[in-house]
Protein backbone atom coordinates (compact mmCIF):
# COMPACT_ATOMS: atom_id res chain seq x y z
CA UNK A 1 0.00 0.00 0.00
CA UNK A 2 1.66 3.36 -0.93
CA UNK A 3 1.87 5.63 1.64
CA UNK A 4 1.35 10.29 1.15
CA UNK A 5 4.40 11.61 2.61
CA UNK A 6 3.45 15.05 3.12
CA UNK A 7 6.27 17.97 3.01
CA UNK A 8 4.98 19.39 6.78
CA UNK A 9 6.32 18.99 9.82
CA UNK A 10 5.45 15.12 10.30
CA UNK A 11 2.87 15.36 14.03
CA UNK A 12 1.72 11.43 13.10
CA UNK A 13 2.23 9.45 16.18
CA UNK A 14 2.55 6.60 13.87
CA UNK A 15 5.86 8.49 13.15
CA UNK A 16 7.26 8.79 16.45
CA UNK A 17 9.69 6.15 18.43
CA UNK A 18 10.58 6.24 21.44
CA UNK A 19 13.98 4.72 22.10
CA UNK A 20 14.97 4.21 25.71
CA UNK A 21 18.09 1.88 27.79
CA UNK A 22 20.67 4.05 26.31
CA UNK A 23 23.95 4.62 27.52
CA UNK A 24 25.69 7.87 28.28
CA UNK A 25 27.94 8.58 25.56
CA UNK A 26 29.59 11.62 23.40
CA UNK A 27 27.59 12.70 20.16
CA UNK A 28 24.68 10.52 21.10
CA UNK A 29 22.13 12.02 19.19
CA UNK A 30 24.30 11.80 16.10
CA UNK A 31 25.02 8.18 16.93
CA UNK A 32 20.75 7.46 16.72
CA UNK A 33 20.81 9.52 13.84
CA UNK A 34 23.22 7.12 11.68
CA UNK A 35 21.06 4.17 13.15
CA UNK A 36 17.61 5.51 12.31
CA UNK A 37 18.19 7.31 8.91
CA UNK A 38 19.05 4.01 6.92
CA UNK A 39 15.39 3.25 7.11
CA UNK A 40 14.21 7.03 5.64
CA UNK A 41 14.65 10.42 6.10
CA UNK A 42 14.19 11.83 9.42
CA UNK A 43 12.63 14.71 11.05
CA UNK A 44 14.44 15.28 13.96
CA UNK A 45 15.89 13.49 17.03
CA UNK A 46 16.19 14.32 20.31
CA UNK A 47 17.80 13.08 23.67
CA UNK A 48 16.66 13.33 27.33
CA UNK A 49 18.42 12.14 30.07
CA UNK A 50 16.26 9.96 32.19
CA UNK A 51 14.14 11.15 35.46
CA UNK A 52 15.58 10.43 38.68
CA UNK A 53 12.65 7.63 39.09
CA UNK A 54 14.64 5.90 36.05
CA UNK A 55 17.96 5.61 36.65
CA UNK A 56 20.71 6.56 35.05
CA UNK A 57 20.79 6.57 30.90
CA UNK A 58 19.29 8.68 28.50
CA UNK A 59 15.91 8.36 26.04
CA UNK A 60 15.48 9.33 22.78
CA UNK A 61 12.29 10.19 20.58
CA UNK A 62 12.97 9.99 16.81
CA UNK A 63 10.23 11.33 14.41
CA UNK A 64 10.11 9.98 10.73
CA UNK A 65 8.37 11.65 8.10
CA UNK A 66 6.71 8.08 6.86
CA UNK A 67 5.18 5.67 9.17
CA UNK A 68 6.16 3.10 7.47
CA UNK A 69 9.38 3.81 7.90
CA UNK A 70 9.09 4.26 11.24
CA UNK A 71 7.62 0.83 11.91
CA UNK A 72 10.52 -0.98 9.82
CA UNK A 73 12.95 0.91 12.13
CA UNK A 74 10.97 -0.35 14.97
CA UNK A 75 10.99 -3.89 13.88
CA UNK A 76 14.91 -4.28 13.12
CA UNK A 77 16.17 -1.99 15.98
CA UNK A 78 14.16 -3.06 19.01
CA UNK A 79 16.02 -5.65 21.39
CA UNK A 80 19.25 -4.50 19.24
CA UNK A 81 22.40 -3.04 20.93
CA UNK A 82 23.58 -1.16 17.18
CA UNK A 83 26.58 1.40 18.70
CA UNK A 84 26.35 0.68 22.37
CA UNK A 85 27.19 -2.64 24.93
CA UNK A 86 23.05 -3.08 26.39
CA UNK A 87 20.21 -3.94 24.18
CA UNK A 88 17.70 -1.24 23.15
CA UNK A 89 14.11 -0.86 23.86
CA UNK A 90 12.41 0.72 20.90
CA UNK A 91 8.87 1.45 20.58
CA UNK A 92 6.35 2.94 17.82
CA UNK A 93 4.01 5.53 19.39
CA UNK A 94 0.10 4.68 19.17
CA UNK A 95 -1.65 7.43 19.85
CA UNK A 96 -1.27 11.31 21.33
CA UNK A 97 -3.95 12.84 24.40
CA UNK A 98 -6.70 14.49 22.39
CA UNK A 99 -5.48 18.00 21.37
CA UNK A 100 -5.24 19.78 18.14
CA UNK A 101 -2.31 20.76 16.81
CA UNK A 102 -1.35 22.52 13.37
CA UNK A 103 0.49 21.31 10.39
CA UNK A 104 3.16 23.76 9.67
CA UNK A 105 5.04 23.79 6.40
CA UNK A 106 8.41 22.57 6.79
CA UNK A 107 11.15 24.96 6.10
CA UNK A 108 13.34 25.55 3.22
CA UNK A 109 16.66 23.22 4.03
CA UNK A 110 14.16 20.16 5.54
CA UNK A 111 12.10 20.73 2.13
CA UNK A 112 15.11 20.22 -0.12
CA UNK A 113 16.34 16.97 1.87
CA UNK A 114 13.16 15.39 1.49
CA UNK A 115 12.69 16.57 -2.40
CA UNK A 116 16.49 15.14 -2.70
CA UNK A 117 15.38 11.94 -0.85
CA UNK A 118 12.42 10.92 -3.13
CA UNK A 119 12.89 12.59 -6.22
CA UNK A 120 16.99 13.01 -6.61
CA UNK A 121 19.57 15.40 -6.80
CA UNK A 122 18.25 15.70 -10.75
CA UNK A 123 14.40 14.92 -10.30
CA UNK A 124 13.24 18.54 -9.26
CA UNK A 125 14.33 22.07 -9.76
CA UNK A 126 13.35 25.33 -8.47
CA UNK A 127 13.14 28.91 -9.56
CA UNK A 128 12.41 32.13 -7.75
CA UNK A 129 9.48 33.92 -10.18
CA UNK A 130 9.51 37.10 -8.50
CA UNK A 131 10.81 38.94 -5.35
CA UNK A 132 8.58 42.36 -4.06
CA UNK A 133 9.26 44.85 -1.46
CA UNK A 134 5.78 45.07 -0.25
CA UNK A 135 6.40 47.46 2.60
CA UNK A 136 4.09 50.08 3.97
CA UNK A 137 2.32 51.55 6.89
CA UNK A 138 -0.10 49.40 9.12
CA UNK A 139 -2.89 51.53 10.77
CA UNK A 140 -4.93 50.39 13.07
CA UNK A 141 -7.94 51.86 15.72
CA UNK A 142 -7.10 51.47 19.43
CA UNK A 143 -8.58 52.91 22.41
CA UNK A 144 -9.73 55.81 19.80
CA UNK A 145 -6.51 56.28 18.58
CA UNK A 146 -5.04 55.63 15.35
CA UNK A 147 -1.42 53.94 15.07
CA UNK A 148 0.91 53.62 12.77
CA UNK A 149 3.36 50.69 12.58
CA UNK A 150 5.83 50.78 10.46
CA UNK A 151 7.04 46.92 8.83
CA UNK A 152 8.88 45.50 6.74
CA UNK A 153 7.45 42.68 4.04
CA UNK A 154 8.41 40.78 0.91
CA UNK A 155 6.27 38.88 -1.44
CA UNK A 156 8.29 36.10 -2.78
CA UNK A 157 6.63 33.47 -5.69
CA UNK A 158 8.39 30.29 -6.40
CA UNK A 159 7.79 27.67 -9.10
CA UNK A 160 8.90 23.82 -7.98
CA UNK A 161 9.34 21.57 -11.41
CA UNK A 162 9.45 17.66 -11.78
CA UNK A 163 10.60 17.07 -15.31
CA UNK A 164 10.23 13.06 -15.02
CA UNK A 165 6.71 13.52 -13.64
CA UNK A 166 5.73 16.35 -15.95
CA UNK A 167 4.13 18.11 -12.74
CA UNK A 168 4.76 22.33 -12.18
CA UNK A 169 3.47 24.37 -9.15
CA UNK A 170 3.81 27.65 -7.73
CA UNK A 171 3.35 28.99 -4.35
CA UNK A 172 3.67 32.68 -2.81
CA UNK A 173 5.08 33.52 0.52
CA UNK A 174 4.40 36.75 2.32
CA UNK A 175 7.13 37.53 4.99
CA UNK A 176 6.96 40.48 7.85
CA UNK A 177 9.31 41.45 10.35
CA UNK A 178 8.52 45.19 12.39
CA UNK A 179 10.96 47.78 11.79
CA UNK A 180 10.47 49.37 14.78
CA UNK A 181 11.96 47.09 17.84
CA UNK A 182 13.86 44.52 14.91
CA UNK A 183 11.36 41.58 16.40
CA UNK A 184 9.72 39.49 14.29
CA UNK A 185 6.19 40.60 13.96
CA UNK A 186 5.01 37.25 12.91
CA UNK A 187 4.41 35.08 9.17
CA UNK A 188 2.17 34.65 6.73
CA UNK A 189 1.62 31.74 4.51
CA UNK A 190 -0.13 31.85 1.07
CA UNK A 191 -0.88 28.58 -1.19
CA UNK A 192 -1.79 29.20 -4.40
CA UNK A 193 -2.30 26.78 -7.34
CA UNK A 194 -3.03 27.93 -10.82
CA UNK A 195 -3.64 26.32 -13.90
CA UNK A 196 -3.62 29.22 -16.40
CA UNK A 197 -1.09 29.66 -19.14
CA UNK A 198 0.08 33.04 -18.39
CA UNK A 199 3.60 33.30 -16.05
CA UNK A 200 2.95 34.29 -12.62
CA UNK A 201 5.84 37.04 -13.67
CA UNK A 202 4.16 38.90 -16.24
CA UNK A 203 1.25 39.84 -13.74
CA UNK A 204 1.38 43.17 -11.93
CA UNK A 205 1.32 43.70 -8.33
CA UNK A 206 -2.35 43.94 -8.01
CA UNK A 207 -3.23 40.55 -10.24
CA UNK A 208 -0.54 38.72 -7.52
CA UNK A 209 -3.50 40.07 -4.86
CA UNK A 210 -6.04 39.18 -6.66
CA UNK A 211 -4.95 35.43 -7.04
CA UNK A 212 -3.54 34.62 -3.33
CA UNK A 213 -5.62 34.24 -0.55
CA UNK A 214 -3.48 35.06 2.97
CA UNK A 215 -3.80 33.01 6.26
CA UNK A 216 -2.22 34.80 9.45
CA UNK A 217 -0.56 32.34 12.08
CA UNK A 218 1.69 33.21 15.10
CA UNK A 219 5.49 33.42 15.50
CA UNK A 220 4.97 31.05 18.38
CA UNK A 221 3.86 28.25 16.03
CA UNK A 222 6.85 28.67 13.66
CA UNK A 223 9.29 28.09 17.21
CA UNK A 224 7.07 24.79 17.37
CA UNK A 225 9.29 21.77 17.77
CA UNK A 226 8.53 18.38 18.27
CA UNK A 227 9.85 17.73 21.87
CA UNK A 228 7.20 15.84 22.74
CA UNK A 229 6.19 15.55 26.87
CA UNK A 230 6.20 11.79 27.39
CA UNK A 231 3.18 12.38 29.96
CA UNK A 232 1.15 13.11 25.97
CA UNK A 233 2.35 9.74 24.25
CA UNK A 234 1.48 6.28 24.55
CA UNK A 235 3.12 3.41 22.97
CA UNK A 236 2.44 0.24 22.22
CA UNK A 237 4.98 -1.42 24.53
CA UNK A 238 4.67 -0.46 28.31
CA UNK A 239 7.75 0.78 30.09
CA UNK A 240 8.46 -1.34 33.25
CA UNK A 241 7.74 -0.04 36.65
CA UNK A 242 11.22 0.21 37.23
CA UNK A 243 11.89 2.60 34.26
CA UNK A 244 8.64 4.82 33.66
CA UNK A 245 10.03 8.17 32.54
CA UNK A 246 8.06 11.12 33.84
CA UNK A 247 9.12 14.80 33.37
Amino acid sequence: MAEVVEFRVPTGSAQTLLVWGLEPAPGLEHSLFSAFSKFGPLYSVRAHRNAAVAGPGYYAVVKFYSAGDACRAQRACNGQRLFQKSPLKVCVCTKQKAFQQQVLALNSNKCQELANHYLGFNGWSSRIITLQNVSGFDENEELGKTLQKRSLKYLCAVEVTMPKHGVCTRGIGLGEADIENGEDNGKVVVEYNSTQEEPTDSLTEEELKELIQVNELSLEQFDFEEEELLSDLSFDDKLPQHEVLSN
